[in-house]
């Protein structure tokens, strides 16, 4: 069941996304007396439809092939490359007749909707949910460091308190990309001293590898023992729920991350563990595995300094708007991190694959309209891309006929669609790979 749901979700955010995108297209073509013969959710590939109907002289459906949609524009070379129309002389009503800057709109259309509904999803969510936060400023026990912060220099307790110079407000901007997209520097106090350490350009391979929570966590101190696995050493040790960990051989264990590290430094020796259970101390004797894990799991301190804020209607859209902008901004950075090499494709590209595991097995609206609004914006940066086939392409050729004052031949026009075809084509291949490919590493 919960693959099937996860299954829908993403089929649902997705139409919504090529729905809005092609919709686009439709009206910019529309409203410049521009005909549109075809308004397809998914590619009807080799003629084969699911549904189909045809209103005013549209023909309107889905096809079976889930890997995008299109509208097909009379008088233009596009997804179906259908060059028969293009032997007669132009008809006024085709797009090949109309001037180049309408052309270009028509072409831009999809995009421009896209970021119109990144910005308003976020606009919506900030307006109904505000913002939830924990006030760095606050966090008197710092942070932990995960696998990845651990590599840059990061120690638990660390208290964070500027990246490049400005003061850290909010927990979430260190693990955002003021800090993930690397060529940062991060000011840490520590143990009474001011540090500076350098976050590499290339830290987005290793949060690829990971997760972002790899980074920094929020520090939590050690509560009582939650659960613990049958047969496990913490079970044939006497560990039960509600148990309180004091000290592990003789050395106070106030925090989770102290916790994990004194337990996975004995791999394989023996310990100590001194117990509160119902106002009683208690000391357990085990030996750790090789594992590095006793078997047990802790309620956390949740106790966190978090601050909510909420917002009027309209002083929702400019935070709505920085927000689904910023997304665009971050994307375009990573493509320009892909393009210098700092960051590996293999990486940083997923697909509808690993697209599918972030709306997850359970339906979160919340989660699925931020994800539908990060994706739009992706998709609205994505279709900008230079290459023949994608929206970008039309309008690099739209600029050079501006420019020279003349329209590119039909016939160049109608390879270079063949040659952004295989592009893509080559493009989805290495996508879903490189998805197979994670979720069975992983």
């Amino acid at each position: 069941m919960g693959v099937l749901v996860m299954i829908g979700q993403v089929l649902l955010g997705l139409s919504i996304l090529i729905v809005v995108h092609e919709f686009g297209h439709f009206l910019a073509a529309r409203a410049f007396g521009i005909k549109v013969e075809k308004f397809y959710l998914f590619f009807d590939a080799w003629g084969v439809k699911l549904f189909k109907f045809k209103y005013k002289e549209c023909e309107y459906g889905i096809g079976w092939l889930p890997l995008g949609g299109y509208v097909k524009i009379a008088g233009m070379i596009d997804e179906s490359m259908d060059t028969e129309q293009l032997k007669g002389e132009p008809q006024p009503w085709e797009f090949r007749s109309k001037p180049a800057w309408q052309r270009l709109i028509v072409m831009m259309g999809g995009i421009i909707v896209n970021i119109i509904l990144g910005m308003f999803i976020f606009w919506m969510l900030t307006f109904k949910y505000g913002e939830t936060y924990v006030d760095n400023t606050q966090l008197v026990n710092g942070i932990t460091p995960g696998i990845i912060g651990e590599k840059i220099g990061l120690q638990a307790g660390d208290r964070i308190t500027e990246i490049d110079g400005q003061p850290v407000l909010r927990f979430n901007d260190l693990i955002g990309s003021k800090v993930l997209m690397g060529n940062t520097v991060l000011t840490v106090e520590r143990n009474g001293e001011t540090l500076s350490i350098p976050v590499p350009g290339d830290i987005l391979n290793t949060v690829a590898d990971y997760d972002r929570n790899e980074f920094v966590r929020l520090r939590s101190r050690t509560m009582a023992v939650d659960s613990v696995v049958a047969e496990s050493a913490a079970e044939k040790a006497g560990i039960v729920p509600g148990d309180s960990i004091l000290r592990i051989n003789n050395s106070p264990v106030p925090f989770w991350d102290q916790v994990r590290a004194a337990i996975g430094g004995n791999a394989g020796k023996p310990v100590a563990l001194l117990l509160l259970r119902g106002g009683d101390t208690t000391t357990v004797q085990t030996t750790v595995p090789e594992s590095g894990e006793l078997g047990f799991s802790i309620k956390h301190d949740m106790d966190f300094p978090y601050v909510t804020t909420h917002y009027g209607f309209f002083e929702s859209a400019p935070i709505g708007a920085s927000k689904a902008w910023g997304t665009l901004i971050d994307n375009a950075k990573g493509l320009g991190k892909i393009a210098t090499g700092e960051l590996r494709a293999d990486k940083a590209i997923s697909g509808p694959v690993r697209i599918a595991t972030m709306f997850g097995s359970e339906v979160d609206w919340v989660k699925f309209w931020t994800l539908v609004g990060l994706l739009s914006m992706a998709l609205a940066l994505m279709n900008f891309l230079p290459i023949p086939a994608l929206d970008g392409g039309h309008v690099v050729f739209l600029l050079v006929e501006m420019i020279q004052g003349k329209p590119l031949s039909d016939k160049f026009l109608e390879k270079a669609q063949m040659a952004g075809f295989f592009i893509l084509l080559a493009l989805m291949v290495f996508v879903f790979g490189n998805d197979i490919l994670k979720i069975m590493n992983k």
